[in-house]
């Protein structure tokens, strides 16, 4: 009842956010003072610089390139909101960018916060800044993306298992088209842990069970709607009805290649059958239409696990070195239903 409760709340904080962002506003959100990313606080600073026995949380999100990512930053967001009296929180938008994160990354340690969150953009490049934030004696909760470092400069991983995604996206799209055929992927961004491993699970499935399935074209959609639309013209341009399937490394971009194969005179979930991971609210609008088969999930409503992982770090607990979330499959047969129960 506790978690319905906060999805529903959730979830008119994406309302409010959409209108914010899409009903004609064109107020845009201060830079910080470096000029490189926006940044702002759901509670005052505490100029005495004396200790208000707060939790004292920093965190750099990638950006906003999805809407799983929007539901992401609205969960941490509101939670942090909710909890005015007990946390100081800071809030990064590294806009798609490593050398944003790493700027907010230091920045963070200069407000001498106690604990940093991130959800790194790619996988690597990180060992300097997080060893920093260790020599400052600052624990770094790594959320819903992996950073290739060695395990004493993170404490925790907040997450999926993505390579598992990639399997079970891979025996999801064998079952759509009989064990055989060929398909194309929508990969996610370059170097991130979630492109490479949903990748890795899916390639490996399809090579160790499947071997009459070719896929016979992969390329990054970058996590993006338009991308995605983008790559999969251009494989339709190539392969047309050869291809029998489309595995996309998160709904958005699969969203965006239903409009390219609309518009290609075929019919999504019909013509092309489609597996993507995430699980957003649009996916099952789309399923529910027949024009999407399944999704796999991956919850983005992280904000309650990370603030109390946050707090057992700052009280000098010992926490799992890998939270995983819990998730599951979902199918067009079933969306009508399923769809009752999504907040993003």
């Amino acid at each position: 009842m506790k978690m319905r409760r906060f999805a529903a709340a959730i979830l008119s904080v994406l309302m409010f956010s959409a209108c914010v962002t899409g009903c004609g506003s064109t107020e845009e959100t201060p830079a910080a003072t470096d000029g490189t990313a926006s940044t702002e606080s759901t509670s005052d600073t505490n100029a005495g610089g004396e200790d208000d026995g707060k939790l004292k949380v920093g965190f750099a999100q990638i950006g906003q390139e999805s809407g799983w990512r929007d539901a992401e930053t609205a969960s941490i967001q509101f939670y942090a909101g909710q909890n005015l009296d007990t946390i100081d929180f800071k809030f990064a938008d590294a806009q798609q960018k490593q050398e944003n994160q790493i700027k907010a990354i230091k920045s963070f340690i200069d407000m001498g916060v106690d604990v940093i969150g991130l959800a790194p953009v790619v996988e690597t490049g990180w060992d300097a800044v997080f060893t920093e934030a260790k020599d400052a004696g600052i624990p770094i909760i790594l959320v819903d993306r992996m950073a290739d470092v060695p395990e004493d400069l993170y404490a925790t991983f907040i997450g999926s298992d993505f390579i598992e995604e990639g399997k079970n996206a891979a025996d999801e799209m064998a079952k759509l088209i009989g064990n055989s055929g060929k398909i194309v992927q929508l990969e996610g961004t370059v170097g991130a842990s979630s492109a490479n491993d949903r990748k890795k699970g899916f390639e490996d499935q399809m090579a160790a069970e499947y071997p009459d399935i070719e896929i016979i074209a992969s390329q990054t959609g970058d996590f993006t709607r338009a991308k995605g639309k983008e790559v999969m013209e251009s494989f339709l341009k190539t392969y047309g009805s050869e291809i029998k399937g489309v595995y996309a490394h998160n709904d958005d971009m699969m969203l965006g290649a239903i409009e390219a194969i609309k518009e290609a005179g075929l019919k999504p979930g019909e013509d092309i059958k489609t597996v993507s991971c995430d699980g957003v609210k649009a996916i099952f609008e789309a399923m529910v239409a027949g024009e999407a088969n399944v999704t796999v999930e991956c919850n983005p409503l992280l904000g309650p696990v990370f603030f109390e992982t946050a707090q057992k770090l700052a009280n000098g607990e010992t926490v799992e070195k890998w939270i995983k979330s819990e998730e599951g499959i979902f199918r067009q047969e079933t969306a009508a239903e399923d769809i009752k129960t999504r907040v993003y």
